[in-house]
């Protein structure tokens, strides 16, 4: 039937009704429009271009008691709220405050489906983003999350993950991540981590922390989140099992750890975490997990410089892993284990030696310094690191008998002005005179 419709005109015929006074008479053009344009992507557009996203919000606002009128206008917003031009029209409405006011008043699961699935679309528009945030969603949001909490039923799961999911995507953006810390979402989302590390929900713990890894991007936001606790509190869930939530969890802790030192150092002196990141390090099934917990590993000691997390690492037996680190095919993690190693050994040379040895750390460097496929950066800091090492009898004296001297020699007319000038102070130190 609804092509006749369509060709017969009948849609253009029915929009006007739309700014009826008469409820009767609303709810049944806009079920017609509703039928008759659903799948449509061409009459959708029309729709939007004719002004029909007005009318909708209009009828949100004027009628927003009417449980009838307000199931139709929401279903013809979840059809429209995908195409850009309708994303566009509605960012100049009072959309968001009408969406959080109906949220705030959904009983039924059907009606928070519906105004989550339309919600979730207009978070992908930055000011609607942006408005949903000033109209206190996040707010509406915890409340939900909190009441839902105690609930395993299949439903209410799908509400904490379609809440959780919506948060994600509202924290796309420095200024939303600092607001929704303000507003006191961190302990909500990690009441609910909590909650669900023992139920096992995985879909909700891994939107919960990709939330709080977003949360952990501006600096501002570190510092809260450190004084609140939420480095120890995320450490609860080391006794997942799960992959996906390992992956996110030591993302996290990166995150909060990146420039901090109060951070690096509460995480580099706990025995149990580095024991689990050691371990984590080994893993070969999954990369994600394996690149994750190395790269946190060499933030701690990038981040700490101290003796005591040095030791700490030592100790853990996860300096071989930062050694192996510098063999990644990935130029970001080889620089940042070099980084980190130099820090290491400037910081306490002795405590590392056997294991530098143990690790073959001399060897490895010398095939990144003749490898043509190293990156200048990764040659540089490599030799930044040989100078460190020189400073110990038994690694000078590898680093001789490995002939490290000629490869050095051929990069001083290497042609990155970096790697010349490094490779020239490098040898300087090697022959025992001081470095310019």
């Amino acid at each position: 039937m609804k092509k006749p419709c369509i060709e017969a005109d009948l849609v253009v015929t029915l929009i006007p009704l739309l700014e009826s006074t008469d409820q009767e008479m609303l709810l049944h053009a806009g079920r017609a429009i509703g039928r008759i344009c659903y799948d449509n992507r061409d009459l959708q557009e029309e729709l939007v271009k004719v002004g029909v996203i007005s009318s909708l919000v209009r009828i949100l606002t004027d009628y927003a008691e009417s449980e009838p009128l307000v199931h139709v206008d929401l279903l013809a917003l979840c059809n429209l709220a995908d195409l850009d031009t309708a994303k566009e029209a509605l960012s100049k409405t009072k959309v968001a405050e009408q969406l959080v006011k109906q949220l705030r008043r959904a009983e039924n699961h059907e009606r928070l489906e519906i105004i989550f699935e339309v919600l979730q679309a207009l978070a992908e528009n930055d000011a609607l983003k942006v408005q949903l945030v000033e109209a206190g969603v996040q707010e509406v949001l915890s409340d939900i999350l909190l009441r839902l909490q105690g609930n395993s039923q299949a439903e209410d799961t799908c509400i904490v993950k379609a809440a959780s999911d919506l948060i994600v995507s509202l924290l796309l953006g420095d200024g939303n991540c600092i607001r929704m810390v303000q507003v006191g979402i961190i302990h909500q989302l990690l009441d609910l981590l909590e909650k669900h590390v023992e139920s096992g929900d995985v879909s909700v713990q891994h939107a919960a922390l990709s939330a709080l890894r977003n949360l952990a991007i501006p600096v501002v936001n570190k510092v809260q989140m450190l004084e609140e606790g939420v480095a120890e509190r995320i450490q609860v869930l080391l006794r997942s099992e799960m992959p996906p939530v390992q992956f996110k969890l030591l993302g996290t802790l990166r995150m909060l750890a990146d420039g901090q030192a109060d951070a690096a150092e509460i995480l580099g002196q706990d025995p149990m975490l580095l024991n689990r990141l050691v371990q984590w390090c080994d893993v070969k099934d999954h990369a994600g997990v394996h690149g994750e917990a190395n790269r946190l590993l060499a933030s701690i000691v990038r981040h700490n410089r101290s003796q005591e997390v040095v030791k700490a690492v030592q100790e853990a037996q996860g300096v071989k892993h930062l050694v192996s680190m510098t063999t990644s095919e990935h130029a970001a993690l080889q620089n940042e284990a070099l980084n980190a190693l130099a820090i290491a050994s400037a910081i306490d040379l002795d405590i590392l030696e056997a294991s530098f040895k143990e690790s073959q750390l001399v060897q490895s460097l010398h095939r990144l310094l003749q490898d043509d496929n190293t990156t200048p950066e990764v040659k540089y800091n490599s030799m930044t690191l040989l100078c460190s090492l020189l400073n110990s009898g038994d690694l000078r004296q590898e680093i001789e008998e490995d002939k490290i001297k000629e490869t050095l020699e051929q990069l001083c007319s290497h042609s990155n002005a970096n790697v010349v000038k490094e490779a020239a102070a490098t040898l300087q130190v090697l022959k025992g005179e001081p470095p310019h």
